[in-house]
């Protein structure tokens, strides 16, 4: 009659006693209860056994000839591989302090002879189903973290998105043409790949970084999320504090960004979109705001937007072509631009869109 806790999965169980009388016992007891029992006769062969097959469970002898149960044991429970694997010992040892060294040695049970089927099956039945719900418990945990992972990637994605439509809005308050964001997106992505390809900059742009400026170029302008259309869109000259005003939308969408609570794998895209952010409108020559940074003190991603949106503004709303632009940034080219990253812009600019 078969065990009634028998796993359908068939569980492997290796049986190892110098005895062949002891193994066929063991034999005959574990198909009954449905399982998949293998044999050895020594601790030197069930080692190499188990490494072709790793059972699930393995029921040894201690006194045998060469490699006995114990030391059986222990090599198991040494190794990474195999220390997992459930131990239990049948012995005519029933004295407490060979059990206690059993279980010292990491062996999980202690079955003494003779052999009562009945106690063997309850035994065995037990460390199984202890197993299936190690692996039940480590499956749940593992759709746990992918469950809680998706929930976060979610969550970043939702927050880029409301990072996005607060930038869009703050390029319809201050006139963008219509391609401006995307324009600038893709050129940003364009002259990172040719700085990749340079000498000055190729230990300093990875395929990360190009990856990474390219979502985050957008949010640059950020920070005229606060402040009034009514200056953001006028036509006459502006007074020294509307300047101020407007020049403060660095610091806003700075602290804006910084504000975010994020996990680490969003850190990244944050950190560049904070340096772009505050200082795409710093100066080569420590010049502009908000900080007046000098040379390579701006960040390198903020360097890359100074360039490129100055160029989009040109050659969209200026209606400048291509040629004229890159005349008119010339003459600020060591003054407002890195003059590496101008020269390197000019010389990819036909890929600009």
């Amino acid at each position: 009659m078969a065990y009634e806790g028998a796993d359908l999965r068939k569980e492997r169980i290796l049986i190892v006693d110098d005895m062949e009388t002891n193994r066929l016992i063991l034999e005959d007891i574990i198909i009954n209860m449905g399982y998949s029992p293998t044999l050895a006769e020594s601790g030197e062969e069930a080692l190499e056994m188990i490494k072709k097959c790793p059972p699930h469970l393995v029921l040894t002898d201690i006194s045998m000839p060469g490699i006995d149960g114990y030391q059986l044991c222990k090599i198991l429970k040494g190794n990474e591989k195999t220390k997992d694997i459930s131990v239990i010992f049948i012995s005519a040892f029933d004295n407490p302090e060979d059990i206690v060294e059993g279980f010292l040695l990491g062996g999980e049970d202690y079955i003494t002879k003779p052999f009562v089927p009945e106690i063997i099956q309850a035994r065995v039945g037990v460390h199984l189903r202890l197993l299936k719900a190690k692996r039940e418990l480590v499956e749940l945990n593992r759709r746990l973290q992918v469950s809680v992972s998706e929930q976060l990637r979610q969550m970043e994605l939702e927050k880029k998105n409301i990072l996005y439509a607060l930038a869009n809005i703050a390029a319809q308050n201050s006139s963008y043409e219509e391609k401006h964001t995307e324009r600038l997106k893709y050129n940003c992505q364009i002259l990172a790949q040719g700085m990749q390809l340079s000498l000055q900059f190729g230990d300093k742009i990875s395929d990360t970084f190009i990856d990474t400026i390219e979502l985050a170029a957008p949010l640059c302008d950020i920070g005229k999320i606060g402040i009034s259309k009514e200056i953001l869109q006028k036509r006459t000259t502006l007074t020294e504090e509307e300047i101020a005003v407007i020049q403060s939308h660095t610091t806003i969408g700075a602290k804006l960004l910084e504000d975010l609570h994020v996990n680490n794998d969003y850190n990244e895209f944050i950190s560049t979109s904070i340096d772009i952010t505050r200082s795409h409108h710093e100066n080569w020559d420590g010049s502009g705001y908000p900080d007046g940074l000098k040379g390579k003190e701006i960040p390198l991603a903020a360097q890359i937007v100074s360039v490129i949106s100055t160029y989009c503004t040109l050659t969209g709303e200026e209606n400048y072509s291509r040629e004229e632009a890159l005349a008119i940034m010339r003459k600020q080219s060591g003054i407002r631009f890195n003059p590496d990253i101008f020269e390197i812009c000019c010389k990819i600019s036909r890929q600009l869109c």
